[in-house]
Order: structure tokens, then sequence, then C-alpha cells
């Protein structure tokens, strides 16, 4: 008998006998799509998902990254002007884990926040006079004061909160959440991030922290760009129409098909679905960004930068718009909250470019009739501390990154509005009640979407995963 080409024994792989005996992803998981299947709007998830009645169809994911201080927005600590400049006592701060920054320090003097605090609306929310606009809205959030992680530095603190995970390389929320519930729309990603321009600059944001991981990886986020076409290569090059491009798709394809009838690689079948998704977003975009239709008085109500692509503004128009056209996971990065020296002149410039957005597009949720089914969730990957991190002067000062607690904020989507949940000692820096892990915000954000975080696996080397690990409780007090 003879001995098969060298091409055919190349492909007598392990993954290739399983992926050729596997009974899932043969022709008929490959025919679902192809552009045959695109006659069913939107894209499936998993079959048993949601596993109950959802309260939230959709999520809108705005990420502070850098650490907002609670101390100066949402957590009032009156008692601080009393301890001013003495030092935090060790009783208070108990053997906590430093960052290198300060663990060189020889004191940890107390610094109150320069900034006023009022209580705002029926609810009587504390608010810094640095968030106005959100001050105004306050009746509709749902805050949650008690917040700690495991992570004190910036990369596996982020990452621990986008995927569950301090170590690179598990799937993001996002794509977890694609992955068991589809998308509404077949002309748009499930999953989609932006990351706003700061006239600062800030920690690294990896595209990692989107990304699949082990699940296929069509499930990871696209990311839309702040300059040119939003994805790449939308517009076709000059000379080349739109019938020529859907020929050449079509003879992509027919390559691809072969190929994967011959290997069962299900990579192959994302080549062609997002190929075919790349194609129907070059009519679905170019309205998706153009906000000529929207009335003044929403674009307005968004403030001055809105119309600049790439602002905070502009990324949370485009999310709500994003919304309402069927995206599941809308995913907004905005950097440069890290504030070791500086602070008081440098915060009020990060609230500046957000305060006013993110209460926008929650009243914007809210006259549209999508916040009940929209969920808006707000937060950096930690606080930080009551004590100043170096230099201390009556003007300046800054603070150090600290995980025990810090402040995020919902809104919509299955949430309690018009409360505040959990609390802090007079320095706030030590959690008195109801603490809340990250893993615990995983598992009820799934849950206000209908899925049981504990059901939602994927099996990877022997071991179902998931997104909260082998953690995470569901804070059934926030709920509405």
């Amino acid at each position: 008998m003879p001995l098969p080409d060298l091409e055919s024994r190349l492909r007598l792989t392990r993954r290739h006998f399983f992926g050729a005996a596997a009974t899932g992803i043969g022709i008929p998981a490959l025919a679902s799509l192809l552009p045959a299947a695109q006659t069913v709007k939107g894209q499936p998830g998993l079959p048993g998902f949601p596993n109950f009645p959802a309260k939230a169809k959709r999520v809108i994911y705005l990420f502070q990254s850098g650490g907002p201080s609670q101390m100066e927005l949402f957590d009032n600590k009156p008692r601080l002007a009393q301890f001013q400049g003495t030092d935090l006592p060790e009783s208070v701060r108990n053997g906590q884990r430093l960052t290198q920054m300060s663990a060189t320090q020889s004191s940890f003097p107390v610094v109150p926040s320069k900034f006023a605090f009022a209580q705002h609306g029926e609810s009587g929310a504390w608010l810094s006079e640095l968030l106005p606009e959100t001050a105004k809205i306050a009746d509709k959030l749902t805050f949650v004061k008690s917040v700690h992680t495991d992570a004190i530095n910036h990369d596996p603190a982020v990452t621990f909160f986008q995927t569950g995970s301090q170590i690179a390389g598990r799937p993001s929320m996002g794509s977890w959440v694609a992955y068991g519930l589809g998308c509404e729309t077949s002309d748009l990603p499930a999953f989609v991030v932006m990351i706003s321009s700061t006239n600062g600059g800030g920690q690294p944001l990896y595209d990692r922290l989107w990304g699949s991981g082990f699940l296929p990886t069509r499930y990871q986020g696209i990311k839309f760009r702040s300059v040119g076409d939003p994805v790449l290569y939308l517009t076709d090059p000059a000379g080349f129409p739109k019938d020529n491009r859907r020929a050449f798709l079509d003879a992509v394809n027919e390559i691809n098909e072969s190929h994967f009838e011959d290997v069962k690689d299900p990579e192959i079948a994302t080549r062609i679905s997002q190929y075919e998704m790349a194609f129907r977003m070059q009519s679905s975009v170019p309205d998706l960004t153009d906000f000529s239709k929207e009335p003044a008085s929403v674009l307005e109500m968004y403030g001055p930068d809105v119309k600049k692509p790439g602002t905070y503004a502009y990324n949370c128009l485009l999310s709500r718009r994003l919304a309402e056209r069927g995206v599941r996971f809308v995913q907004l990065y905005h950097r440069d909250w890290d504030h070791h020296g500086n602070l008081p002149k440098d915060i009020p410039k990060r609230c500046k470019e957000t305060d006013q957005a993110s209460a926008a597009l929650v009243k914007d949720l809210a006259q549209r009739g999508m916040l009940d089914d929209t969920l808006v969730v707000w937060g950096g990957e930690f606080g930080r501390t009551v004590y100043c991190q170096g230099r201390l002067t009556k003007d300046d000062y800054g603070r150090d990154h600290h995980p025990r607690c810090f402040t995020m904020w919902f809104a919509g989507g299955g949430m309690k509005p018009g409360i505040s949940y959990g609390a802090t000692d007079d320095y706030g820096y030590n959690i008195t009640e109801n603490p809340v892990h990250v893993h615990d915000i995983q598992a009820t954000v799934m849950h206000c979407l209908g899925v049981e975080h504990t059901k939602l696996t994927y099996k990877f080397q022997g071991r179902n995963f998931r997104l909260t690990d082998v953690h995470g409780n569901l804070v059934k007090e926030i709920l509405a």
C-alpha cells in the first residue's frame, strides 16, 4: 500500500482525528455560519441560555482604567478632617499589602479629600462636587461601596475584572456573554470595544482584555478605532466595487469551506463567519456612526465632545446606538485615573471628560425605554488609599492603589435603583458592611442577563472553566 503524500500525513494529527470524528462541528455547524443561513436575524447562543427570564438583554460597561479615587468621588468621610496629616494607625492598616511605591514610605499621612460632598435625590446618595451630572441621576443608580479585589497592581487587576483571573489568557466577560447568549443582530458583532482618548496617558490596555481566550475566536471583542474607519478595511479600495468584494468573498469562502470539510478546524468556520460579518458591516457601520439624525437635544445632553470621534462622549452615544441595534456587550475604556500625585489637579480633568456623558447615557437609555433591559456598569480595577503617597502639601497630594474597598455604580437592567450598598470605616480603608468581591460582581451581572454563572462553562484542557472560576455569589440585595 503506498504511503500517503506529505500533505496528507501532516494533516493526520490528533487534533485532525478528533475534529474529523466529532459530530458537533461538521457540515451542519458550518452551514449555520454561511451566507445562506443569514436569513435568520441575529446570532444564536447556546441551547438552554438564558437559564431563566433575563432582566437585561445587554450590557454597557464603562471601565475607568487606572483606579478612580472613591475618596474624591463617592465615599464621603467627613471625620478625616480631624485626622489630617496624622499617621494612619497600624491597627487600621493591619499589615495590608503595599505596592512598591508605598513600601518605602516611613509614614502614611492621612489626607482628606479637597472636594466637597453633598447628598442628592430622594435616596440621599453622597456624591462629590466633581460629579454634578451624575448627582442629578442619583436615584437611578445603584452604588456599591464595598467592592474589593485580590490584585494590587494595574495589569492583573484589570485582567481580573475582565476575565475572572489575574493570569492572562482567559476569555473576557464580553466573550462569555457572546458565547452563551449570542447576539440580536447579524449585522454587527455581539461584543464591541472602544477606548477613548485622553489628554493624559494612562496604563496600557492590551487586546487580550477583550479576547476570547480558549473560546473560539469568533467570540472575541471587536475594537472600534477612533481614527479613520471604525474597523480596518471597512471601505473598499478605489476602483474595487461592492460586487467585486462579494465575488472575492465567495471565492475565498469556497476555498475555506473545502478546507473545513477536510480538516474540521473550528477556526476555519470562525474565519468564514467573520468575513461575512465584515461584509455586512460595510453597510451597517456607516449608518451606526452617522449622528446627523440625532436630535439636537440628545447631542447637547452628551456634551460638546460628542461629535469628536474617539472621545468618551462620542463613545457613550455610540454605545447607545450599538445597544439599540442589538449588540450584546459594549465595553468602553477610559484611561488615566491613576493619580499617585497631582490628584487635585488631574482628577477634575477625568471627571470633566466622563461625568456628563455617563449621566447622559443613563438618561438617554431611560427616555428611550431601554434602561430597564440595559445594564450599565461604571467602575475601575481598584480604589485609592486614604493616606498620601509621596509629597503632601496644601495643594498637592496623591493616593496609591487600594484593593480593599472601592465604589462602583450600576444602572438599569435588573438593579435596584436609588440605593447605596456596603460601607467602609471612618478612614475609608476597610469594609465594615456587606463586602462584594469581583467574582460576586461578575456573578450578579450574569444573573441580570438570565445566566446562572455556574452553568456557563467551557471544557478546556480537561477542566470545565467559567468566568467566576470556582467562586462568586449573587448579590441579591442590589437586585430589583
